[in-house]
């Protein structure tokens, strides 16, 4: 008879580290989160004292990219944030439908990180003379 094998599962061998590792990664993913606020608040900001100060169309466009480029980084900074907090909760869990589910949150998250890296080159190439 062919044996079955069950998922380790972190909270039945020690539930105090189990729990005390749920706790930290909900830190992680509410610092993830305070980082993306401060990111879009700086960025509204920034976009309405553009606005605010008027000036020529490059002169504007200029400081609207300097607001993208700010809010992409901390985009960006989210992202490996929350990256870590998915790689730990393959720690709670170590079924192989968590583990794909997480490794599909990773590699969405690196796609996204990909194409915002690249829209900031091309935001920082547009605004060199």
């Amino acid at each position: 008879m062919m044996e079955v094998h069950r998922a380790i599962v972190l909270q039945d061998h020690l539930p105090v580290l189990a729990d005390a590792l749920a706790w930290v990664i909900l830190a992680i993913e509410l610092f993830g989160a305070l980082i993306l606020f401060v990111g879009l608040g700086r960025f509204v900001l920034a976009y309405v004292g553009s606005e605010l100060a008027g000036g020529s169309g490059p002169e504007r466009h200029s400081r609207a990219n300097l607001g993208r480029i700010l809010l992409a980084r901390y985009i960006l900074m989210a992202l490996e944030v929350f990256i870590v907090a998915d790689l730990l909760m393959i720690l709670l869990s170590m079924s192989m439908q968590n583990l794909l589910f997480l490794g599909l949150l990773v590699l969405i998250r690196s796609v996204v990180s990909y194409f915002l890296e690249h829209e900031l080159k091309a935001i920082r190439e547009d605004g060199k003379p």
